[in-house]
């Protein structure tokens, strides 16, 4: 069964770059992002996870571990590590998961036979405190993740989780919220000293409640 939103993250053990990790134990009560590789020493690999490391301080930032997955052996990871080093300019700073057994890849429905029967598509898993599953998204082989996009999906799942608004598109941090519909017009204000506008009586906007 493919994982949808609201599911319970699969626990598992697996070997990492990083040493062993006890997944659900490793998540702790925080945030974090699952991604997939389809294989270790590929181009558009290298440069994602030489990205991630160069922002990690942006996940640490906002309490949210990061955790990559490869279906190649963990000596296969400690070698790429160090080309990606050397090309990205960086330091991997974050686990990649060892799963040359694919147990992690079933239990996350990464492998998808229309595009491959052996390696991953590029899956991203949101992760929240009560480890269930926030988002997902899979992109192609071929095309490279925007891991500023991601970041600006953990601004919103948090801001919402805490929060009765909902973010409209192109949203990002620090602008203006809708508040949902289910917050009756009398109760508004009270909830949102910051104010609101009125645009429709089902499109009422709030500056973002969680800041200063």
């Amino acid at each position: 069964m493919a994982l949808r939103l609201g599911d319970i993250a699969p626990d598992f053990t697996a070997e990492t770059s990083e040493g062993t990790i006890h997944f659900h134990e490793w998540l702790g009560d925080g945030w974090a992002v699952l991604f997939s590789h389809p294989r270790d020493y590929t181009p558009v690999c290298t440069t994602e996870l030489g990205a991630v490391a160069r922002i990690k301080g942006e996940f640490d930032r906002r309490g949210v571990k990061v955790a990559a997955l490869s279906v190649d052996p963990i000596d296969s990871h400690h070698g790429w590590i160090q080309d990606i080093n050397e090309t990205q300019n960086t330091t991997v700073n974050f686990p990649i998961i060892a799963d040359s057994d694919r147990k992690v890849s079933d239990l996350y429905d990464m492998i998808h036979p229309n595009a491959s029967d052996t390696f991953t598509v590029r899956s991203v898993f949101i992760i929240g405190p009560d480890k269930k599953v926030k988002l997902i998204f899979t992109y192609p082989a071929s095309t490279g993740r925007n891991f500023a996009e991601i970041l600006r999906v953990i601004d919103s799942l948090q801001l919402t989780a805490n929060h009765s608004v909902a973010t409209p598109a192109n949203w990002e941090n620090g602008q203006d919220c809708v508040i949902l519909p289910s917050v009756k017009q009398e109760e508004v204000e009270a909830k949102f000293p910051k104010g609101h506008v009125v645009v429709k009586p089902y499109l009422r906007l709030t500056p973002q409640p969680n800041l200063n």
